[in-house]
């Protein structure tokens, strides 16, 4: 018989009655798979405790597994492991209990969660891939089954949550930022990928359920501490990471308080092409177009060769191939360092008896990052111009950028040296902060032995911004060589007779400072009521009842305090327009030579400002807050989301075994308001107010046959959905970079996307602690978000000139023509995304090995994934099929753990991604480069209270990148032609852990 599951505050609210209590910061073993444990301390009494229906997905009491070699001894004579074997072995109990297809981590122990970040833990899942914050080297968001982040639901302690980190801040998406939480503050990972009607709806991807821990999760009194050291190869600076978490309880009552903090600062270097690669032929379109006229496709910018210049030098290659050879956006370096500092505090008071549990928990985290980035090259972007205007002081005759020695390689990039060039230096300097706050009072009463009521609410509430503040400088009508066949991320980009470090040969700086806001609050409340109607320990009927309602409110304002920097008096007197502000210039990048990648014709050193000139003498910040809120991208959404649910579990025997189900619905109905402002067609906005909703009803279900002692066969089918970025829904004229001539507008109206999916999964628990797994997918996606584009004047969407670069857009009085054609993109629900996939999972412990080779083991997964639903079609008619998931992906995991020894390696890949399928007419496609991750652990138990650990983050040095290809054109264009090439250094953390 199966053991039975404990139902908490809600499905998966409560924590796993195991971790850290008197018996374990352990495991008992002696107990083979599909028998029930004796009562112990962390497994209550069956006579007491209700039983739950095991077809619910609800975390479950510890089931004992079989001996293994390797294990230490109790005194009772059972065998007991501990560490990251003990984990997986929890999460494997986990899983096989589960009706859907769910797999969970497990902290170690209470305040000990296996890796350093939940989302780096999160990648060892079969189907779960990691984003990476390059910034900070971290794992930001996951992606579940080849879907982008915002397919997927993250809850804590099944409460919807939403966050927001870094250079997200803005962006008004449904992203969750993991790189907010110290993982210290969680005790369990719950990731489902088929849907419940108990779930959050909103992730066609998957739900993912963060638990923090509670007194009661380990009896008496638990003190447990980290001290780490954090160092990053290519900054090479040092910081600090600690932990403490005290955990007691007196009878009925506990209490637990932790906290976490830490520093880190990185640096990243490379190449940036900042927006794709055109040829001369089709980005040579005139800027205006006049009234009544379709402008004319030029690809993702404009750009012009002058090959009529008596200098021009083709180098043996033809007009035509010369005008139809492909250059960058920006061939330019870019470097970046950026110090991370976050607080992360967990609270939990909690009242427990045999039929009443109530808690009230809380988490508050600080995230804090300083970035200062400089960038240096060549703006091959917007240099076709009429005569006399490459500088705005007038100085320049030439129109378009010179060839004087080219050359063409294999997939038609054009490199070599360039005249007339204007090369521009960036000293951007960015600050970033969150601060989320949440709350949570939970209660369960068993009302009889049969039923039981849990209820909860909490609010949430995540505010945060991001400062960027740049400087801009140029250098007119020069001559620049660029070759990236040398180094493809540390290309050459040099010009010749100038020394860039020498501020006086830079002219016309500007300004341009911005701040972006948002606000996440939620408020949640749900109730359900679980009813055991029949329970004889071989059959099994129950019922689930509930309902939730979320309020959920987003705000988003974004200020340019560029204007008023560039006008307003100075303290020493004078503004920016009249002081010499090169006397302000230093002759280096801020914080030391860039490393070159062994090519001596890449920038190691180049002038720049200081953040001292940006932001003390010409107080970037106080200009941001003085400026008035751009009202065409301000908004305010309110989302609000009734539901109920019903399910139905079950357990049956059948066929000598065990047959447990799950079937239920979901209904949800969805009201959205928005405040936000619209042109009132004379150059200003007027505030608007639009309402919209829709309402789904989302049938599951799943079944789970023990077809043997060993294997588990799975099947579950469902309906779910996820909602469209807030800023598709709720902006009015969206400005998504302020150097291209384009905008989004919002569409209250646009619905969800509505999947309808498929799984079937084999799992053969062949040894205590492994599995060998096997599992089909179907997802079939409708009402995908579709941009549609056309071409408006300027003068029609009210906005006014300083919300785009005017310069760059070939303007240098700074007046934009209200003739100007915009490209403007609105957003409808049109796509159709068909996925189908298979994962295999292999987890062992090779204890069958001789000594001391039986500490080994393995965890890894592999995913293959295919999708129908994008095709790009290139100017010639070509069609190529564009993945917006990664057609494959996989992890493995090889650690060993003997005695006081342990040690850990996880390597972890994914295949290339498109971005998109729209051919904006240069017939490139872009695709994120394949990226394959090792991180490691090393750690030495001296005893109890002192474990000595080093966590090593991105081992290889991996080169990040974007790059594009040409359907008509052999594959390899990663080769050479780039975008956002950057190496981000190793991170590695030397410390100590323990408890008393």
């Amino acid at each position: 018989m199966r053991t039975a599951m404990l139902i908490g505050a809600s499905s998966g609210a409560m924590a796993l009655l195991l971790a850290g209590s008197p018996a374990a910061a352990q495991t008992n073993l002696s107990t083979p798979p599909g028998a029930n444990p004796a009562p112990s301390a962390q497994s209550p009494d069956p006579q007491t405790a209700p039983a739950a229906p095991p077809a619910s997905d609800t975390p479950t009491a510890p089931t004992a597994v079989p001996p293994q070699d390797g294990a230490s001894g109790t005194e009772g004579g059972e065998i007991v492991v501990t560490g990251f074997r003990r984990s997986l072995a929890e999460g494997l109990e986990l899983k096989r209990e589960a009706i859907g297809v769910r797999d969970s981590i497990v902290a170690e122990d209470i305040g000990k969660f296996p890796e350093a970040n939940v989302a780096d833990s999160l990648q060892r899942i079969p189907g779960v891939i990691l984003s990476r914050d390059g910034a900070s080297n971290e794992g930001q968001r996951i992606s579940i089954r080849g879907l982008g982040s915002e397919f997927t639901v993250t809850t804590i302690n099944m409460a919807p949550v939403r966050t927001t980190s870094s250079l997200d801040a803005g962006g008004s998406s449904r992203n969750f930022n993991y790189d907010v939480f110290p993982s210290e503050l969680f005790g369990r990972v719950d990731v489902y990928k088929t849907p419940l009607a108990n779930l959050e709806e909103g992730g066609i991807g998957g739900n993912v359920d963060l638990q923090t821990p509670r007194p009661f999760d380990s009896k008496g009194r638990v003190i447990r501490y980290t001290a780490q050291g954090n160092y990053n190869t290519q900054s090479k600076r040092w910081g600090p990471r600690g932990s403490l978490l005290l955990s007691d309880t007196v009878g009925n009552f506990g209490a637990l308080v932790g906290v976490a903090y830490s520093r880190t600062v990185n640096e990243r270097s490379g190449f940036q092409s900042t927006g794709g690669y055109n040829s001369s032929v089709i980005g040579s379109g005139g800027y205006r177009t006049p009234p009544g006229q379709t402008r004319p496709l030029v690809g993702p910018f404009e750009f012009q060769l002058d090959l009529d210049n008596p200098r021009a030098n083709f180098g043996g290659l033809t007009r035509e191939q010369v005008a139809n050879g492909l250059l960058p956006r920006f061939y330019r370096v870019f470097a970046s360092d950026n110090e991370r500092e976050r607080l992360g505090l967990v609270g939990s008071l909690q009242y427990k008896t045999d039929r009443l549990d109530i808690s009230l928990d809380g988490i508050y985290s600080h995230l804090k990052d300083i970035g200062d980035e400089f960038t240096w090259g060549v703006a091959v972007r917007n240099s076709r111009t009429v005569p006399g205007s490459t500088d705005p002081a007038g100085r320049g005759t030439n129109s378009g950028i010179i060839p004087l020695d080219v050359k063409l390689d294999q997939y038609n990039n054009l490199y070599g040296t360039f005249g007339n060039t204007s090369v521009l230096t960036e000293s951007l300097y960015r600050t970033s902060e969150t601060k989320f706050r949440y709350g949570i009072l939970r209660a369960s009463y068993d009302v009889t032995d049969a039923v039981k009521l849990s209820v909860q609410g909490n609010l949430s509430d995540s505010r945060a911004y991001k400062e960027g503040n740049r400087i801009l400088s140029n250098m007119y009508g020069v001559t620049t060589t660029f070759d990236p066949t040398v180094n493809v991320t540390y290309p050459t980009i040099t010009t010749p007779g100038l020394d860039p470090t020498d501020p006086r040969n830079y002219s016309v700086p500007t300004l341009g400072f911005g701040r972006d806001e948002e606000d996440d609050k939620q408020r949640n409340v749900r109730a359900v009521v679980d009813w055991n109607m029949v329970d004889d320990g071989d059959r099994l009927f129950a019922l689930k009842l509930g309902g939730s309602y979320v309020s959920t409110v987003k705000e988003i304002r974004r200020r340019d305090g560029s204007t008023i920097a560039t006008n307003r008096v100075l303290p020493g007197g004078g503004t920016f327009r009249t002081i010499d502000v090169f006397a302000n210039m230093d002759p280096f990048v801020q914080f030391g030579s860039l490393r070159n990648g062994g090519n001596a014709g890449f920038p190691s050193q180049f002038a720049t400002f200081p953040r001292s000139f940006v932001e003390g003498t010409l107080d970037a910040g106080g200009a941001n807050a003085a400026a008035p809120v751009q009202l065409n991208g301000a908004f305010r959404a309110e989302e609000i989301v009734s539901t109920g649910f019903f399910e139905v579990n079950f357990k049956l025997p059948l066929l000598g075994s065990e047959l447990r189900g799950n079937a239920g619905v979901r209904y949800s109905d969805t009201r959205t308001v928005v405040d936000n402002y619209v042109t009132n067609g004379r150059g200003g906005f007027v505030p608007a107010n639009r309402r919209g909703g829709y309402d789904n009803w989302l049938p599951s279900a799943s079944l789970a046959f023990d077809a043997t002692r060993n294997l588990t066969l799975r099947a579950s089918a469902g309906q779910t959905i996820t909602r469209n970025a807030l800023s598709s829904i709720a902006g009015s004229t969206v400005i998504g970079n302020p150097f291209n001539a384009d905008v989004t507008v919002g569409n209250p109206d646009l619905r969800p996307q509505l999947a309808t999916q498929y799984d079937a999964v084999a799992e053969w628990y062949f040894a205590p602690g492994a599995l060998l797994s096997a599992g089909v997918f179907k997802k079939d996606i409708t009402d995908r978000p579709f941009s549609f584009q056309d071409f408006v004047s300027f003068g029609s969407l009210g906005l006014s000139s300083n919300v785009f670069n005017a310069l760059s857009l070939g303007f240098p009085s700074g007046i934009i023509p209200d003739d100007f054609q915009i490209r403007r993109t609105r957003i409808i629900n049109q796509g159709e995304l068909k996925l189908k996939g298979l994962e295999v999972g292999y987890q062992q412990n090779f204890t069958f090995l001789p000594k001391p080779f039986d500490g080994l083991g393995v965890t890894s997964s592999f995913t293959l994934i295919d999708q129908e639903g994008g095709d790009f079609i290139a100017s010639t008619g070509t069609r190529r099929s564009i993945s917006f998931v990664p057609d494959y992906s996989y992890s493995i995991t090889g650690f060993y753990e003997k005695g006081p020894v342990s040690i850990r390696g996880s390597y972890n890949y994914r295949a290339k991604t498109g971005t998109s399928f729209v051919n904006v007419g240069n017939d490139q496609i872009a695709y994120v480069a394949p990226q394959g991750f090792l991180d490691g652990t090393v750690s030495y138990r001296v005893n109890d209270y002192i474990e000595l650990r080093v966590d090593a983050l991105n081992i290889t040095n991996e080169n990040v990148y974007l790059y594009y290809e040409n359907p008509d054109q052999p594959d390899g264009n990663g080769l050479s032609r780039r975008d956002n090439s950057f190496f981000n250094g190793t991170t590695i953390s030397f410390g100590i852990r323990g408890k008393f």
